[in-house]
């Protein structure tokens, strides 16, 4: 309890002063090309040069608390062999950790009591296999370095598959999402940061959908983008999926529930909102105007969030937001998977992606964001009930299936590819984490995203992108670019991502990003060594204090 109080005293405490600052992310270098897809052959991942990175956590290394299901980072206890045998495809399964969330936190317990664990961990959930929670504790040594918080709830219930996460400051919980399909799986957990951790479902307070990003804003509301495919024609699969926004009854307790909110747009057209179309659906309905307005640079569209569950009014039963979401008028998007608040607009500028079809043989390609793209909604608060839509940037080719994302500054925000092993294919090339500036109008040709990163693969997704196919192996095969986080750590409200500018490097703000499949590994990009000509004064090291 000494933890939640002095976390809540400290909510309200004058914000810490905020320095200019950004000045690396404004130079970073373009990576000139992706890694090309070769089956069966290793590539380096290749930063820009000003970045390096080092390994935070891998999917072979032993937790410090074995379970059942999880006694490697990465790996579940399911199989004998983590790697095949040689002319075996048996191996065990990849739990594939995902979005991290990282804090700066005094007093964190792990299964040692006689250890001293540091102040510097790093939080996942596991997209795959069997729930768990993991924590990587960032100073410890190789034996204690990463622990294994929660595999089940307090009740005894399992924990499912987790895809999103975030640290919600006001009741002092980490927040988990699971992508589901709405009606039997999917839905929002919140877990203590201690050991053990306790962890609880909130199922009959956000509902179950196909959850995945999750941030918080300052007046305590938590922001949900959902990613559920839809009927697919000729490749092209239908908007089905929302953007919700969840007002608590108490920031300090969402057990008490609130309202669930759908983000509604108004067509441009007919004045009427944009809504789902229910079954039978064809090809005309994915490619209709209103799609293709809402993918066409320049267009401003009206919107307005509608109330879809109201615990007061509707109870705690468990729902389906998806379903309500429809029937309430909400309008669907192609794959939204994540968001993030850009910094220092007051919680006022909302970039959301779009993932898109991930196949080269999608219909609506190019105009009705076959290839995904990045979504703005402007609100004059985070708490307004209307707001402005517009597409930021239209995906292509070269730059598609954005998922995670994180600011790296005031202006630019880092997206980074899961296209799946049929685009890798299909386009040859393996993920890149795209850099966009949030000042630049992309609907100018001359306005180009610069590559951070070009993903690689490493020898464990080399085999496993050989044995693709074979009878009975359950591995996915290239590595996916995920999980991209940068944070100070500050467990405050003022410690919410967009409430302060990133200084990269610099302050404590660190970066952070998965290689899903493979060897599942989790990095952590840092300055690059010096370089002749570099200043000293421009080179800050980590405050780790």
């Amino acid at each position: 309890m000494q933890f939640r109080t002095t976390l809540i005293a400290s909510l309200f405490a004058t914000p810490l002063a905020l320095g200019a600052g950004g000045a690396l992310a404004q130079h970073l270098t373009h990576v000139p090309s992706a890694n090309p897809w070769i089956v069966g052959i290793t590539s380096p991942t290749v930063l820009s040069p000003e970045l390096a990175q080092i390994v935070a956590a891998q999917g072979s290394m032993l937790v410090e608390n074995p379970t059942d299901s999880a006694k490697y980072y990465g790996y579940l206890n399911d199989r004998p062999n983590l790697l095949p045998a040689l002319g075996s495809n048996v191996e065990a399964s990849k739990t594939e950790p995902d979005k991290n969330t990282y804090l700066v936190m005094h007093g964190l317990q792990g299964a040692d009591p006689d250890y001293d664990y540091g102040t510097h961990f790093l939080f996942q959930g596991h997209e795959t296999g069997a729930g768990y929670i993991t924590r990587a504790n960032l100073d410890a040594d190789a034996a204690h370095r990463v622990t294994v918080l929660a595999t089940r709830e307090a009740n005894g219930t399992p924990l499912p598959v987790f895809d999103g996460s975030t640290w919600y400051p006001f009741s002092g919980h980490l927040l988990f999402s699971q992508e589901g399909n709405g009606t039997t799986t999917g839905g929002i957990w919140q877990a203590t940061p201690s050991f053990p951790s306790t962890a609880e479902n909130l199922l009959g307070v956000f509902g179950r959908g196909g959850y995945e990003g999750i941030q918080a804003d300052t007046d305590g509301n938590i922001w949900l983008v959902e990613d559920i495919g839809g009927t697919t024609i000729s490749g092209a699969r239908q908007p089905n999926s929302f953007v919700y926004r969840f007002t608590p009854k108490s920031r300090f307790d969402l057990k008490l529930g609130g309202k669930l909110q759908v983000l509604q747009v108004i067509s441009l057209r007919t004045g009427t909102p944009i809504v789902f179309k229910p079954a039978p659906i064809v090809l005309a309905d994915i490619l209709s105007d209103d799609i293709r307005d809402l993918h066409t640079y320049g267009l401003v569209f009206n919107t307005k969030w509608v109330t879809v569950h109201d615990t007061d009014v509707d109870g705690f039963a468990v729902f389906n937001a998806n379903g309500l979401a429809k029937t309430k008028g909400g309008t669907p998007f192609k794959r939204p998977e994540n968001g993030q608040f850009r910094p220092d607009s007051q919680f006022g500028e909302f970039f959301f992606d779009e993932t898109g079809d991930t196949t080269t043989a999608s219909a609506a390609i190019p105009n009705h964001g076959g290839f995904g793209g990045v979504m703005k909604l402007t609100q004059s608060n985070p708490s307004a009930s209307t707001g402005a839509l517009t597409l930021f940037f239209k995906g292509d080719l070269e730059h598609n299936s954005f998922d995670n994302c994180a600011f790296l500054s005031e202006d630019r925000i880092v997206f980074v590819e899961d296209r799946g092993d049929g685009l890798h294919a299909a386009g040859n090339a393996l993920d890149s984490g795209w850099m966009l500036d949030a000042r630049k109008d992309y609907s100018n040709p001359a306005n180009k995203p610069v590559r951070v990163i070009a993903q690689g693969r490493d020898p464990s997704a080399a085999i496993d992108s050989g044995l693709l196919g074979t009878n009975g192996f359950q591995n996915e095969g290239d590595n996916e670019l995920t999980g991209i986080h940068v944070s100070d750590g500050d467990p405050t409200v003022h410690g919410l991502l967009g409430a302060k500018e990133p200084r990269l490097f610099k302050d404590g703000w660190r970066a952070f990003y998965t290689g899903q499949h493979g060897e599942n590994i989790t990095w952590e990009i840092v300055r690059a060594p010096k370089r002749d000509g570099d200043r000293d004064d421009d080179r800050d090291d980590h405050d780790r204090d």
